[in-house]
């Protein structure tokens, strides 16, 4: 019997959309272990970036305005502003913080999509 292995099994090849799955875990992951205010506020985030995400919207700008940032995360806090006991400033930072994070995870998606395809 010859127990030598055919070429192509030699070197295995990596699958080429296992790292986008991979990556697509740990986010949910790490989204899973968030406070629970920062959970609250992730279906509103979730949302209106939804909303902004279309070719030619100003999340895919190299540098997005910030005026219009601010106004985005606004809406966020008006939504979310209603469920909360002491609404503050505390709250509007961290819409920021979790809006540009979910912005820069969606632009590096839509940038590494462009690339597989073009």
């Amino acid at each position: 019997m010859d127990n030598r292995l055919p070429y192509y099994m030699t070197y295995p090849m990596p699958l080429l959309y296992d790292d986008d799955r991979i990556m697509r875990r740990d986010l949910d992951y790490m989204k899973s272990i968030y406070p629970a205010t920062a959970k609250r506020l992730v279906p509103y985030i979730d949302e209106e970036c939804d909303r902004m995400e279309y070719d030619g919207s100003m999340m895919y700008d190299e540098y997005p305005d910030q005026l219009q940032l601010r106004m985005m995360c606004r809406r966020i806090y008006d939504q979310a502003a209603e469920g909360e006991e002491k609404p503050g400033e505390w709250l509007k930072d961290l819409i920021q913080v979790m809006t540009y994070q979910e912005l820069y995870h969606r632009r590096c998606e839509h940038r590494n999509l462009r690339r597989k395809f073009y």
